[in-house]
């Protein structure tokens, strides 16, 4: 998230009614998650065994929940509560907008728009777009030449849709992330503050979710191709001419490089990279990050040569054992 104009170190403070440590004119000119960060950017940390990655990281201004030494040209904000005062930020610089909310969409030349379609605030529509029945379009969201958006699709605020795109029925784009912090009475939310992002010639199946980033933003790459009932998690990207099968599951905050190949009912762990040109065969669990270049099955992810030799060892198992007894 981008704060235009930046705030200073003693603004953020007073905002939050908390102490800080650094400069007061220390400028913050962004509010990202820590896996989302840049120079200029707050992040916060609330877990002792996780200070040492968010005080070296790439963001300059840290909320944190307890006083430590300042890294050389950063600032910290001293919070009893550093997530709940990290939602108060990006809810303060970027609000929460009503789903009800209601607008006329600047449309191009020769849109076609269905029955009982509905539009939020500053949505712009290229040319040539079609727009099915029963459609929602929220705020912020602009949609490029020659896309085809099948009816009943949900395309919440903020996101960008790419040219020639083409979304079927159901889907449902921008859902806020499955972020929650757990409490002693139960889990509380991390507000959804980011986007998400399509290119161009990207084909959307039926029924798939694609999650909005907390602070940051969802992509999806130029031709990559998604069939139905997939769910990709919030602030993922996915590069170009990728192509994903049907019950693919991402979790949040993965890395999906160009020309990637995933088959039916794979799932990927969060955080994970997977290398360009990567194959994961059906049904593979992906629990950390994957070259590229190579074809992957199994449970637990292996090299597909590695993981069938290993079941072809569990099938002759018993023989083994039978003749071993007769001996």
């Amino acid at each position: 998230m981008v704060l235009n104009p930046a705030i200073t170190l003693s603004e953020a403070a007073a905002i939050l009614g908390c102490a800080f440590t650094g400069d007061p004119a220390h400028l913050i000119s962004g509010i990202n998650e820590i896996h989302m960060v840049s120079t200029g950017d707050l992040t916060f940390v609330d877990v002792e065994k996780y200070y040492a990655k968010a005080l070296n990281s790439a963001a300059t201004t840290i909320l944190i929940n307890k006083s430590v030494e300042v890294p050389s040209g950063k600032g910290l904000l001293i919070s009893d509560d550093p997530f709940r005062d990290y939602n108060l930020l990006t809810e303060k610089f970027n609000p929460r907008i009503s789903p009800a909310t209601f607008g006329l969409p600047e449309l191009g030349d020769e849109v076609k728009i269905g029955r009982n379609v509905v539009f939020g605030e500053n949505v712009s529509i290229g040319d040539r777009v079609e727009i099915g029945h029963n459609t929602v379009i929220g705020s912020g969201v602009s949609i490029g030449n020659d896309t085809i958006i099948y009816p009943n699709v949900t395309i919440c605020d903020h996101t960008q849709i790419g040219e020639f795109v083409c979304i079927n029925a159901g889907t449902v784009l921008g859902g806020e992330a499955f972020y929650f912090k757990a409490r002693p009475y139960g889990r509380d939310k991390m507000l959804s503050k980011g986007r998400v992002i399509i290119g161009n010639h990207v084909d959307i199946g039926s029924n798939c979710t694609i999650d909005r980033g907390v602070s940051g933003d969802t992509e999806i790459g130029d031709w990559t191709k998604l069939d139905n009932l997939i769910q990709i998690g919030h602030d993922t990207r996915i590069g170009k001419k990728c192509i994903l099968a049907s019950q693919v599951g991402i979790a949040g905050v993965s890395v999906i490089e160009d020309e990637v190949i995933i088959w039916g009912q794979v799932g990927i762990n969060k955080e994970c990279i997977i290398g360009k040109g990567a194959v994961i065969l059906a049904k593979t669990g992906v629990s950390s990050s994957l070259e590229g270049g190579k074809t992957y099955f199994g449970l637990v992810a292996e090299e597909a040569r590695t993981s069938m030799k290993q079941y072809a060892a569990l099938r002759s198992l018993p023989e083994h054992l039978l003749n071993h007894d007769k001996k």
